[in-house]
């Protein structure tokens, strides 16, 4: 095993009792055994992330599930940080509202881009309730071909699990993707479930939570593939 160890930094606020917190840890720790890779994971909690400067030293960042977070501008801030430097970025469930949120207001200029739990009644909720709440149940999910994700899987669909309420909003989802931003997969109603960003070395957020596949002992590919890439920063 190499000894330089890939940082992995968790941009989330630890809470032992979520489930995707347990399991994050885990799907990293299996995936860096499969690619025989040493490994460092460091939880950034959104509040103390008042600058990019604390970010240099990571390899790739994980934006987690349970938001609200403690600072939404932390987590968009480590999210800016990776989609600008080209640092390998992985966001589920929260992670992926948050991704969404920050292209919105940073790329597409949309300053009054909200997400709506925090502000319901904002005009332009990028990210809004979903239609039917996703609270521990497992869906089918369809990736797009040729997307990082579906390489990720090797596999046309996966059937994944999701603990959240809040998903992008059906009415600004083609603007959103008229750019950088893509679709990479679906559910079997065809709502949008994941987005990845292309002219970017590993960009990827999904609604699911992949991570809770190491739980029950089984490799999460979007974690292994998601660490081969941070690996790659490192050198």
């Amino acid at each position: 095993m190499i000894s330089t160890p890939v940082r992995i930094g968790l941009v989330g606020d630890r809470d032992p009792q979520v489930t995707a917190h347990r399991a994050i840890p885990l799907a990293l720790a299996r995936a860096a055994e499969t690619l025989q890779i040493a490994l460092e994971v460091d939880w950034l909690a959104t509040d103390q992330i008042s600058s990019t400067a604390g970010l240099a030293s990571f390899h790739g960042l994980w934006c987690v599930p349970a938001s609200p977070y403690r600072s939404t501008e932390g987590a968009l801030r480590a999210i800016g940080h990776a989609r600008e430097s080209g640092l390998p970025f992985l966001g589920t469930c929260g992670g992926f509202q948050h991704a969404v949120l920050e292209y919105a207001r940073n790329v597409l200029a949309w300053v009054d881009a909200e997400h709506g739990e925090l502000a319901p009644a904002g005009a332009r909720q990028v990210i809004a309730p979903l239609s039917c709440a996703l609270v521990e149940v497992a869906e089918e999910v369809r990736f797009v071909p040729g997307t990082r994700l579906a390489a990720a899987y090797g596999a046309p669909s996966a059937r994944e699990g999701y603990h959240c309420r809040y998903g992008m909003n059906p009415q600004f989802e083609s603007e959103l993707l008229k750019g950088s931003l893509r679709a990479a997969a679906y559910d079997g109603a065809s709502q949008l479930r994941a987005v990845e960003l292309n002219e970017h070395p590993f960009f990827v957020a999904t609604l699911f939570q992949p991570e809770r596949a190491a739980l029950q002992d089984r490799d999460v590919p979007l974690a292994r593939a998601f660490l081969a890439a941070s690996a790659v920063m490192r050198g």
